[in-house]
């Protein structure tokens, strides 16, 4: 009997060390990662992982959260939004997730958004900006990013300074794309500037020629474009290829101005781009240290230099995460939500703190984020002060 009670003890023990974990931690907690890992937008998507990865791993080396290590659950939503939906409701009902980041586009987001009502999970939204988002009554969702409305305000002390006259759009066919056209429309009118072709393309579509001729038909001397890096560079290809003269400004921080020189090569040069972290000069950001080690960590790891302006979005986003748990002292959804109100921290991009926006009892968080302006010039990235 003596036996079987040492035998027990020991089964026991073992069992208790599996539960613990490495390095004497309790079981990890767990945070979702929806994201679009393939498909058309994958390249951003990775990036934005890369960043989460660095972050939960610096986390960890400091002892975790709550005496455990954050374990980051990761899945693909393909980059469609029928993925995102299901993705979100797997890292929900099976991998029991307490808190999400996701999910890159706003069109995935806003599909991911009535699961949060339905199963009362919070999710820090680190890319998306359609202002629908966060008005739209769902007290589930926290943005760090900022929304088209709010980088339209940020833009317009510029116009007088880039005299721009007139503007057209050429913007992806979705709620991202679209809501950029409306507010910085709106924004451009109200500071006297004319507005001419508003055109849409297909997230996947190679060929722009005809949304280009009608633009090349406009005399207005300013184009805006909002879509995925990739798209971005079949853009800057076909507007030299037709001998299309205009200035060029990209809308929703999603460019990664290196990627573009790689690929379209001189046709980017002389193209605008607006941003929420400068990589290239990390010292201009309100935390320069620590933007400094994120970007040395970056490439340490060997990551593509021009995903760091994905990639500090995964990071800002763990962080904030990892802080809201801290502060809620367990890791459960409703604690978590209810922290993530009195969270702050200074993330890469600036001071994290969330604003109550929309319906009133069922406002979402929005934190106000900072816009830098990039130029390519001759091959180089440099930051328009």
């Amino acid at each position: 009997m003596r036996l079987t009670w040492m035998r027990t003890a020991v089964a026991a023990a073992g069992l208790a060390l599996i539960a613990a974990g490495p390095a004497g931690y309790a079981q990890t907690i767990k945070i979702g990662v929806n994201e679009p890992l393939t498909g058309a937008v994958a390249a951003s998507g990775n990036f934005v992982v890369n960043g989460a990865k660095i972050a939960a791993d610096e986390i960890n080396a400091k002892g975790g959260i709550l005496g455990s290590k954050i374990e980051l659950v990761i899945e693909d939503n393909k980059s469609n939004p029928t993925e995102a939906v299901a993705a979100a409701e797997k890292l929900i009902v099976r991998d029991k997730v307490p808190v999400m980041m996701g999910a890159w586009s706003s069109t995935y987001t806003l599909a991911v958004m009535p699961k949060l009502m339905e199963y009362k999970v919070p999710m820090l939204v680190e890319t998306s900006s359609s202002d629908k988002i966060t008005v739209s009554g769902n007290p589930y969702v926290f943005r760090i990013a900022p929304t088209s409305g709010m980088e339209a305000t940020a833009f317009a002390d510029r116009v007088g300074t880039m005299k721009i006259r007139k503007a057209d759009f050429l913007v992806v066919n979705n709620d991202w794309g679209k809501g950029s056209a409306d507010v910085f429309g709106k924004m451009l009118k109200d500071k006297g500037v004319a507005i001419g072709v508003i055109e849409t393309m297909d997230a996947s579509a190679q060929d722009l020629n005809a949304q280009l001729a009608k633009i090349r038909s406009s005399d207005a001397d300013t184009l805006f474009v909002t879509t995925a890096v990739e798209q971005l560079t079949l853009v800057l290809k076909q507007v030299q290829a037709l001998g299309l003269k205009r200035q060029i400004i990209t809308t929703g921080g999603s460019q990664s101005p290196d990627q573009l020189i790689e690929q379209a090569g001189a046709a980017a040069n002389g193209s605008y781009h607006l941003l929420f972290f400068p990589p290239w000069a990390p010292e201009a950001t309100p935390n320069a240290a620590a933007a400094k080690s994120f970007v040395a960590e970056w490439r340490k790891r060997g990551y593509t230099f021009a995903g760091l302006t994905e990639g500090f979005r995964g990071y800002d986003g763990i962080h904030t995460i990892a802080a809201a748990i801290t502060k809620a002292g367990k890791a459960e959804p409703e604690a978590i939500r209810a922290a993530l109100w009195e969270t702050q921290l200074t993330g890469l991009n600036g001071k994290i703190a969330f604003n109550k926006v929309g319906p009133s009892g069922k406002e979402s968080g929005q934190s106000t984020a900072a816009v830098y302006v990039v130029k390519i010039d001759s091959g180089k990235v440099t930051l328009v002060r």
